[in-house]
């Protein structure tokens, strides 16, 4: 369904986005930009490295991720980004893609509200390097309880 080579099952959203960030081999003093605009497990699990998270201006029509002000972030310790498409709306990757593959960093998409949302033909969870997905009951498609998804490319 979303066109992806892998994809795990993982006991809760929440789960799935530790795992994504257990696989940025975070170092002492590397830095990861995220949203604010979103629930705390986006972020919680960085917190359990000697990180800087830097947050990014959200565009103010769609609450998601400024691609001009990410761009404006990035330093030379910025390994990664977690952005999440909020409400179902994804983030505009056709901006943010080209400004993450030039300065080498990692995009990890939170698409826990964005089962089913669609990207000029492509599905979130798809759209860069590492998806992750809730299946809470509180989300669109549930396991009724909790549930998640990683989805990864080669």
């Amino acid at each position: 369904y979303l066109g992806v080579p892998h994809a795990l099952s993982v006991t809760s959203g929440t789960v799935a986005l530790e795992i994504a960030i257990r696989l940025l081999d975070l170092n002492d003093g590397d830095e990861v930009i995220a949203t604010p605009q979103t629930y705390k497990a986006s972020v919680q699990p960085l917190l359990n490295y000697p990180v800087k998270v830097r947050f990014c201006d959200v565009e103010p029509n769609t609450l998601n991720l400024d691609p001009g002000h990410f761009a404006s972030l990035i330093t030379s310790r910025t390994k990664a980004v977690i952005l999440v498409h909020y409400g179902g709306l994804p983030c505009d990757m056709d901006a943010i893609m080209p400004i993450a593959r030039r300065h080498g960093i990692t995009v990890i998409e939170d698409c826990a509200h964005a089962l089913g949302a669609d990207y000029r033909g492509r599905k979130p969870g798809a759209l860069a390097d590492i998806g992750c997905f809730s299946f809470h009951s509180s989300k669109n498609i549930t396991t009724l309880g909790e549930g998640g998804m990683i989805t990864l490319f080669d």
